[in-house]
């Protein structure tokens, strides 16, 4: 392939279940990807179309000396930016720390800011597309998910702002909205999310004791996608001729979708039912 003819993509959080996916289905493909990594441990990137770039998205210098990798490796332009990289915070917003929700909105928010600031040139340059990950939780926040559901909400937000700033070079902005996935972050929160409980007093940890309980059992239940679905809607969004702005991923989003539009009393009466919170007495 011609150096003229390569499509070049960057792709961030490529060292979890979606990155992995979406990194795999892009240089199957035939695009060049750049797989931005936090952490090592990326044999399974091991392909002659993917460099691997070691890049911390809440650090400037690190996405600065990213961009410096991309450029050395004679990319002048972008086919597409894939804002991946996320976290996932949960539980009770009263018990949350200062700096796990800043942590939060550091990488989910303004970490996919400062990558799409650095390489719009490049991407404007290949007259690219810019993809941002968002989630279902976005336009329906559920109990004890406020956290990550506001920081995803943040860059659907943002994601609507610039796809009328970016117009004006024809740049599309495409948001692809999963549901619950098959991937190692939700095991990483369960996790996060034990340690800060253990942190707690007894008597904060009593406060919402049988509420995570119950809604823990509830999404028990729940059967998780493969994060390949997300990979399919981002090859979509980076090779149709006219790409759809959203792209809705996995039948829990699409129900989700529909519980948004109901009236809040209504809305939260359901939601209630299907966790399982209409069932504990309310407190004294």
């Amino acid at each position: 392939m011609e150096a003229a003819e390569i499509r070049a993509v960057l792709v961030t959080g490529a060292g979890g279940g979606v990155g992995r996916a979406t990194t795999q289905a892009l240089a199957e493909h035939g695009f060049r990807v750049y797989a931005a990594v936090h952490e090592s441990g990326t044999e399974f990137l091991e392909h002659p179309d993917v460099r691997v770039l070691r890049m911390d998205v809440t650090d400037p210098a690190s996405v600065a000396g990213a961009m410096a990798q991309v450029l050395a490796d004679g990319c002048a332009a972008l086919h597409g930016i894939v804002n991946n990289a996320a976290i996932i915070v949960q539980g009770p917003l009263e018990l949350v720390t200062p700096q796990d929700l800043h942590h939060q909105f550091d990488v989910n928010v303004f970490g996919a800011v400062a990558v799409t600031q650095a390489f719009l040139p490049l991407l404007r340059a290949g007259r690219g597309r810019l993809v941002n990950i968002t989630a279902a939780t976005a336009r329906l926040a559920g109990p004890f998910f406020g956290p990550i559901s506001a920081s995803k909400a943040a860059l659907q937000s943002l994601s609507d702002a610039q796809r009328l700033e970016l117009a004006h070079w024809g740049l599309p902005v495409v948001v692809i909205e999963p549901g619950f996935l098959d991937t190692a972050i939700f095991a990483k929160s369960a996790q996060a999310t034990a340690k800060a409980s253990a942190a707690l007093t007894p008597a904060e940890r009593a406060l919402y004791e049988v509420q995570l309980r119950t809604v823990d059992a509830a999404l028990a239940k729940s059967k998780p996608a493969s994060p390949a679905i997300v990979a399919d809607a981002v090859l979509k969004a980076l090779t149709a001729r006219r790409p759809k702005p959203r792209y809705t991923v996995g039948p829990d989003t699409r129900m989700l979708g529909l519980l948004a539009r109901l009236p809040l009393r209504t809305r939260d009466r359901l939601i209630a039912g299907v966790m399982g919170l209409n069932k504990i007495p309310a407190a004294r």
